[in-house]
């Protein structure tokens, strides 16, 4: 990510902003909703997704970690659940998602960069038509379950955008409680084994990069923190139909003018 425009690092400060709001907020997002706006300004998956993994990997920990602490300090006798972290159920995804994750992984080390990019947009277009319906994924039967988790830990293999598969089985067996922070404990072993493989294929993972870019994300993880206790009580789908709206623009602009 050299010899760029000065305004090219403005807007790539902004997003992994965004990115780390969404992630914060949502629980998820933080890949599938910046990783499109990346690709329009660096058409290079292999460029951002080490940092938006290694942006996971610090986050997710800290704030499951956090979720802990404010349960201690919550003692005894309250409503809150005995863990912030679903593990049962946790560990039974896992035990689905394992073998299509590493599979994926290795689709993303060989496909082409233009052709992930074409994927990555098909993708993240899917997602974009089920905010603006406000009929995001859900999941009512164990076999479909199945599925989903299997097409999410694949697709989170070759682009880390597997969340709203994944989260669509999560929030209907994980109680809204701990929903967020067993979900950053999911991130984190899934991007675990995509930094392995990012070492072992020897892949850029544009450290010098981190220096200015978690900044940016720390900054979006503030706010994000504020919006998610706002949206635990309040209605949010005007939010998800015109992020999806702005989605749909993004993805088609990216499948008809690809970057590069």
């Amino acid at each position: 990510m050299t010899d760029l425009l000065w305004y090219q690092y403005a807007l790539i400060g902004l997003i992994f902003a965004w990115s780390g709001f969404v992630r914060t907020s949502l629980g998820f997002g933080g890949a599938v909703l910046a990783l499109p706006f990346l690709l329009l300004v660096v058409n290079e998956p292999l460029v951002f997704l080490p940092i938006i993994a290694i942006h996971l990997l610090i986050f997710s920990s800290w704030i499951a970690w956090s979720g802990h602490r404010q349960l201690q300090a919550a003692g005894v006798g309250t409503t809150s659940p005995e863990s912030n972290i679903d593990w049962a159920y946790l560990t039974k995804a896992l035990k689905i998602m394992i073998i299509p994750k590493l599979i994926g992984v290795v689709g993303l080390l060989t496909l082409p960069a233009q052709v992930m990019t074409s994927i990555i947009f098909g993708i993240v277009f899917v997602y974009a038509i089920g905010y603006v319906l406000n009929k995001p994924f859900k999941s009512k039967n164990k076999y479909v379950d199945y599925v989903l988790l299997a097409l999410g830990g694949y697709v989170s293999g070759t682009s880390l955008i597997g969340a709203p598969l994944i989260v669509a089985v999560f929030a209907t067996h994980v109680v809204k409680e701990q929903l967020r922070d067993t979900m950053f404990v999911l991130w984190f072993i899934l991007v675990v084994i995509k930094m392995v493989s990012f070492l072992i294929a020897g892949v850029d993972l544009q450290l010098i990069h981190q220096l200015w870019l978690l900044p940016c994300a720390f900054i979006g993880h503030l706010v994000g923190e504020k919006a998610h206790r706002y949206m635990l009580k309040a209605d949010t789908g005007l939010f998800f139909r015109v992020l999806g709206a702005v989605l749909i623009l993004v993805s088609v602009v990216g499948l008809i003018h690809p970057p590069g």
